[in-house]
């Protein structure tokens, strides 16, 4: 009898020990997140800092384009997709066919800035006048002020959310000009690294970054909303007032409802730590 009770105590003791051990070891977590080149480095400086302060989670983050972002999180091979666009309806209707209720977080906002060579004498241009040159209908600088050599425009390529951001907001003119594109001379390149590379080494260049992107290499331009606006630089405080046109949010998007440790990650990124890393970047709060 006396046996059977230390049998009894034994098999207590195990379990409680057992449960014990269980509750001290966290779940590990691991999080794909993929995405807008613009985000990249956010999303990296993110990870970096959330996995440093959470031992049991691993964040890997890629660019590619807001596109290849978008059609990873559709094929459910990430769990996060960063775009510096909206998601299209044909996107969230694939993501429907595919079982997804694709959730929607905005975690920042940014101003895309229009950059030249720092020797190009021009400083500012109205939106028009950007949406001639990124037409191809503008093709010398003599025409917008500026030196009697001829433009050479760089953009991201069409996975880039970037690309779609622009052409809707300034080739299309905020799209009144609907079947507006990319003139036949632009140059594509895939990555915004790439477009910072081209101007600061082409005198005559003309691309678009994000803020965060912007360096003594390459010279952002005032723009103007039409003729008669005041010219406006790409800043945090601009993009904050809204008087700065060319701005935008950037996205996190979900394949649905966030929960566990994928809640925790995106309420840590809203939070007052990610929000500080969003800043401390250069682009602007959503707080």
């Amino acid at each position: 009898m006396a046996s059977r009770r230390l049998t009894g105590m034994a098999l207590v003791l195990v379990l409680v020990l057992g449960g014990a051990l269980l509750s001290g070891c966290k779940q590990k977590i691991t999080l794909d997140v993929r995405g807008s080149d613009t985000m990249v480095n956010l999303g990296a400086a993110w990870a970096e800092e959330y996995m440093a302060a959470n031992k049991n989670v691993t964040i890997a983050v890629q660019g590619g384009g807001s596109g290849t972002g978008i059609s990873a999180l559709i094929a459910k091979n990430c769990n996060i997709a960063q775009a510096s666009r909206a998601i299209k309806q044909s996107e969230i209707d694939q993501g429907k066919a595919a079982g997804l209720n694709i959730k929607e977080v905005i975690a920042a906002f940014d101003g895309v800035a229009m950059v030249v060579h720092p020797t190009n004498p021009v400083n500012e241009l109205t939106l028009e006048q950007l949406s001639l040159i990124l037409r191809g209908e503008i093709t010398n600088w003599k025409d917008v002020g500026g030196n009697d050599t001829a433009i050479v425009v760089a953009s991201r390529d069409t996975a880039s959310g970037t690309h779609v951001f622009v052409k809707e907001l300034v080739v299309q003119m905020r799209e009144t000009l609907k079947t507006a594109e990319y003139g036949p001379n632009v140059q594509f390149l895939p990555s915004t690294a790439a477009i910072v590379t081209e101007v600061s080494q082409n005198p005559n260049a003309i691309g678009y970054v994000g803020l965060g992107y912007l360096k003594p290499e390459i010279r952002a331009l005032r723009v103007k909303n039409d003729a008669n606006a005041p010219a406006i630089a790409p800043s945090v405080a601009t993009v904050k007032d809204k008087s700065y046109v060319v701005a935008r949010p950037l996205f996190l998007y979900l394949p649905g409802e966030p929960t566990g440790g994928t809640k925790d990650y995106i309420d840590w990124i809203l939070g007052a730590k990610g929000q500080e890393i969003v800043t401390k970047l250069g682009f602007v709060g959503v707080k």
